[in-house]
């Protein structure tokens, strides 16, 4: 599946931050976030705003570290006008340092791809996501725009479901889940397998349940998931149930992919 553009992923951070920011300026500060128990609408608004802050400073001091351009974490800003002013001054900034940058320049990331790139579609699902979130803690929830959840469902596979660690191996078996997506006219294949490995801190990991997306491998799945790009993006994400998405084949590859699944995502 063909990532959107640098153009593309620009727009829906400005979109889904814009959305986000909508929809708290008018809820209750101390509304509970259903999908971030812990939350309230404050937490939220502030994490989004020092997450963009952050990737800023990313951008801006390009390549280094946070260790090695001293980052400091900003306090949580006191009342609601002021989460707002703080959140408008940090996107503001981060939209400024992301359109100056070019997506192929090097840059620090918590990734394997140490590029702009990653960084300017990380952060259009960040928002998204966000977005989802800032929406179900005011009980107005909206659609997804469906290019956009189509590629939030290949990161989520690959990045934050598929991702490997440098200490870790994937073992694949043939077995293979194809997340079938209507609405955009496309499918996602993972490969089931385990992980193995030790941690740098020791821990030992042993035929962990795993899964990695790869290309369609020309034959039948053996268990597929149907459902529109935004159930099932924002399902990956835990943000709503499986209603609506459908699951067909092989219940055991299934139960495989959701013993993945079901681990939590931030």
């Amino acid at each position: 599946m063909t990532r959107l553009s640098a153009a593309d992923y620009l727009t829906a951070i400005r979109r889904e931050s814009a959305r986000f920011r909508e929809v708290l300026a008018d809820c209750d500060t101390d509304a509970r976030v259903p999908s971030c128990p812990d939350w309230s609408a404050g937490d939220l608004l502030g994490h989004l705003g020092n997450v963009q802050h952050w990737w800023a400073a990313m951008l801006s001091n390009r390549p280094q570290s946070p260790d090695e351009m001293g980052y400091v974490e900003l306090p949580r800003p006191d009342g609601h006008q002021a989460l707002l002013d703080a959140f408008d001054e940090h996107h503001a900034a981060f939209m400024t340092a992301l359109a100056s940058a070019d997506p192929a320049e090097a840059a620090w990331t918590w990734s394997s791809d140490h590029t702009v790139a990653f960084i300017y579609r990380r952060q259009a699902h960040e928002a998204l996501i966000h977005r989802i979130d800032a929406e179900l803690a005011a009980g107005d929830v909206t659609p997804l725009e469906p290019a956009l959840a189509a590629d939030g469902v290949a990161e989520t596979l690959d990045v934050m479901y598929g991702g490997l660690p440098p200490w870790g191996r994937f073992d694949p078996v043939p077995r293979y889940l194809e997340f079938r997506l209507t609405d955009a006219g496309t499918s996602l294949w993972t490969q089931l397998g385990t992980f193995s490995g030790t941690s740098p801190a020791g821990e030992e990991i042993s035929d962990e349940p795993d899964m990695h997306l790869v290309p369609d491998p020309g034959g039948a799945a053996d268990a597929v998931v149907t459902g529109t790009a935004g159930d099932i993006d924002a399902w990956l994400w835990h943000r709503r149930d499986d209603a609506g998405i459908s699951v067909t084949g092989d219940r055991s590859a299934y139960d495989h992919a959701r013993a993945v699944l079901d681990q939590p995502i931030n």
